[in-house]
């Protein structure tokens, strides 16, 4: 019985384990029609039927995109090139009848012509892909590994993706490339970019980046790649370890650029083509440290709903405060760290920053945790009224940022501040337990680190409305700050052009504007018994004293109306500073912004 139960455990080990494996094919046809063509590969699957679906967002813009509609015709064939049906089960959701088929190929074309850094476009000059708006997955597989193969156009030479390369050309031509990738999670976080793109690297923080930069422009690669270094080294320097062995920056010079979206081991920049000169460039480095500072705050050190996706429907978080605002904070702060900012400059930015936040409407209407929950249906579709509703939790996030380093700095006699709690959060979460953090571990944590009681900032700033005493907060560290407004004449109403015409683009909700019954999109025609275009309309609303009343006519709908608009009075906050030359005060403002 010995002998026999060793033989089959032998035969049973010599016998290979057969694995499900997938792989996807991605080719430009015809790159001026803006179709993306895919394939996917799936071999030895055991079920009879197989869901594919795809994403209906991108993970770091959190919005609903839809992108199946985006989709021509899903089809599929086995190994032997017989059609197998297709079903659509959901919006993003495709059932696959194979039966017993090993291998089945599904086909479809994916519609690109959108430029940004969250969706994907095709054109004759260049190609961009955002994974989840191209790659389906197989319901129940993604932890499957697997390969892309990219096949160049003729008109396309240089693919450029944070991708692993997989292996070289199979067949010594020079037009596909082949990458792997260890599980769906990381091909969705690898962006990937096709063309005759500018290719560049260099060494920052040990790290090997690589620089690919489509579209023309006024850059300079080798002094991008002296100050990208620099604010590299900068961020690094925050947490004191960099986690990746090769970073990648895709950057798009384009007329209207958009920002930038984080990934673990790369990022996409959209900029102006001439943003490299003046206050403009230094935006610019701005941009790269956000997104750069991303690679630990988001990507790795997360809220627990940030990770693993649900690519179906939104990931809900109040942290996004805490993601993107403490992001922003350290944007502008590590610019003055690596020497851009003079402090006069970065406290004109910081101060810039809180005077925004203070004097938005919607600040004292919604807290920013709030904010942070509803950036799925509020921050990324904005209507008229979002100005009186709405906060933004990157601005506002930055602001509370800037008071907990100031806490902590001032705790501490100067000996430690927010990056040392990044550390802590980055130690125990990312590399302790391994997972994301939930809201209330992140007060525990910050409460334990300060070593204050924090239930009234919590409830005050980030789930209230309350303005903080930005006094307390700043003196310690040198700054004396008041609020320096005076009351102004105001209507609450914001003018813009509409060809010739002028039309009302804002309007404040409580004003006397929209007392008068004027709303957004109303074309102003005369005031006081004369047309007037969008300069004298302003012109006449800049020199009103309150109390001053104009008849204003206007058309809503092709229909005109008349109503009087009241000139009234409006406090709008606006926080100022001294320097503090107290001794001690100075010392804390001297390591708050690393002065030499």
């Amino acid at each position: 019985m010995k002998f026999i139960f060793s033989l089959i455990c032998s035969l049973f080990i010599a016998i290979p384990s057969v694995a499900a494996t997938i792989k996807y094919n991605l080719s430009t046809p015809k790159p001026q029609d803006h179709y993306f063509a895919v394939k996917m590969e799936l071999n030895d699957f055991k079920e009879k039927e197989l869901l594919v679906k795809l994403p209906v967002w991108a993970p770091g813009s959190y919005l609903v995109r839809e992108f199946s509609k985006n989709l021509n015709m899903v089809t599929a064939k086995d190994e032997n090139g017989n059609a197998l049906e297709v079903v659509k089960k959901e919006k993003n959701a495709w059932l696959i009848k194979k039966g017993k088929a090993k291998k089945v190929v599904v086909e479809y074309e994916v519609y690109a012509f959108e430029l940004s850094v969250r969706t994907s476009f095709l054109d004759a000059t260049h190609g961009f892909v955002s994974p989840s708006a191209v790659f389906m997955y197989v319901d129940g597989y993604k932890q499957l590994p697997g390969e892309v193969k990219v096949e160049l156009h003729p008109v396309f030479s240089t693919v450029t993706t944070a991708l692993q390369d997989a292996y070289t050309l199979s067949d010594g031509t020079s037009n596909h490339r082949t990458f792997s990738f260890k599980d769906y999670d990381e091909l969705v976080d690898c962006p990937i970019e096709i063309g005759n793109q500018e290719v560049f690297s260099f060494t920052a923080a040990g790290v090997e980046h690589v620089v690919a930069i489509y579209g023309k422009g006024n850059h300079d690669s080798e002094m991008l790649a002296k100050d990208m270094s620099q604010i590299i080294e900068s961020a690094t320097a925050v947490f004191g370890q960099n986690p990746n062995k090769k970073y990648t920056f895709i950057i798009h010079n384009v007329q209207d650029g958009q920002g930038g979206l984080e990934h673990t081991n790369s990022t996409v920049l959209s900029v102006n083509r001439w943003t490299y000169t003046g206050s403009e460039y230094k935006g610019f480095l701005s941009l790269v440290a956000h997104e750069y500072f991303h690679l630990w705050n988001v990507k790795r050190l997360r809220p627990f709903e940030l990770g693993p996706f649900n690519y179906d429907q939104e990931n809900y978080t109040s942290l996004l405060w805490v993601m993107e605002g403490f992001t922003s904070y350290y944007d502008e702060l590590l610019l003055r760290r690596a020497g851009y900012y003079s402090e006069e400059e970065y406290l004109g930015k910081l101060f810039s920053t809180i005077n925004y936040v203070e004097a938005s409407p919607g600040n004292r209407v919604q807290p920013v945790a709030h904010a942070s929950f509803d950036a799925w249906i509020k921050a990324y579709r904005p209507n008229e009224n979002s100005r009186n509703t709405t906060i933004s939790y990157y601005s506002k996030g930055s602001v509370l940022a800037a008071l907990i380093d100031a806490m902590i700095i001032k705790g501490s006699n100067g000996e430690k501040c927010l990056d040392h709690f990044m550390q802590h959060l980055y130690n125990v979460y990312f590399e302790g337990k391994k997972r994301g953090f939930t809201e209330s571990e992140f007060k525990t944590e910050l409460e334990k680190f300060t070593g204050l009681q924090l239930d009234e900032f919590f409830a005050k700033y980030v789930n209230g409305t309350e303005i903080p005493d930005y006094n307390k907060f700043f003196s310690p560290l040198g700054l004396n700050v008041q609020d320096g407004s005076r009351p102004t004449t105001d209507s609450g109403i914001l003018l813009k052009s509409a060809g010739e015409n002028v039309v009302i683009r804002d309007i404040r909700r409580g004003s006397t504007g929209e007392n008068a019954g004027l709303s957004v999109n109303d074309e102003i025609i005369g005031c006081n018994g004369f047309r007037v275009d969008q300069r004298t309309m302003e012109e006449i609303l800049r020199n009103s004293k309150s109390g001053d009343v104009h008849e204003i006519l206007f058309s809503r709908d092709n229909e005109l109306y008349s109503t009087d608009l009241y000139i009234g009075e409006y406090h709008k906050p606006s926080f100022v500073y001294t320097t503090n030359t107290d001794s001690d005060a100075a010392k804390l403002k001297a390591y708050w912004l690393r002065e030499d």
